[in-house]
């Protein structure tokens, strides 16, 4: 189960980078009901199930594989991976110490997360700050992770949660 995460985080992180890199930033609400939303709830589970470093390689080789993929991503792919490692550091930092839940834990962290990558990705992928699309951002981002939440919760959600597999 962990590999299969692992193939799709790094899939919708991916994806998300080039959608983000062909259409331009007004995409970018739809991008994140869909991928990021995803992206926020696998990282909750990846978080329980991997060390750090590896959570930080994860998101670097996705960053990298974007670039790899398509060269002229290369600002949105650093861009992508300075977001996704300090929402995943902000993220990991609520979901450690919020209560409840897998599923309540999952979500009071992908408000976090999403607050931060929604600020930080656009800003440095297309070099200022565009209120608007961060809001929308950030809204869909939110409401993309409790969607894939509820969905997923039956199978993630009953895992161990103090559980490091790898």
């Amino acid at each position: 189960m962990i590999y299969l995460a692992v193939c799709v985080y790094t899939v919708a992180m991916t994806l998300a980078n080039l959608s983000i890199a062909a259409f331009g930033p007004a995409i970018s609400p739809l991008n994140a009901f869909l991928f990021i939303g995803l992206d926020l709830t696998l990282r909750d589970w990846l978080h329980v199930k991997l060390r750090l470093w590896q959570m930080g390689l994860l998101i670097a080789i996705s960053g990298l594989l974007t670039y790899l993929l398509n060269p002229a991503t290369g600002m949105i792919a650093v861009a992508s991976a300075c977001a996704f490692t300090i929402a995943a550091i902000v993220d990991w930092f609520v979901f450690s110490k919020a209560k409840g839940s897998w599923s309540s834990r999952v979500n009071k962290s992908n408000v976090a997360g999403a607050a931060v990558d929604s600020l930080i990705f656009p800003t440095l992928a297309f070099g200022s700050l565009m209120p608007t699309i961060v809001l929308f951002q950030f809204v869909a981002k939110v409401f993309g992770g409790f969607v894939w939440s509820a969905l997923l919760n039956p199978s993630l959600g009953k895992t161990k949660i103090d559980e490091v597999t790898i």
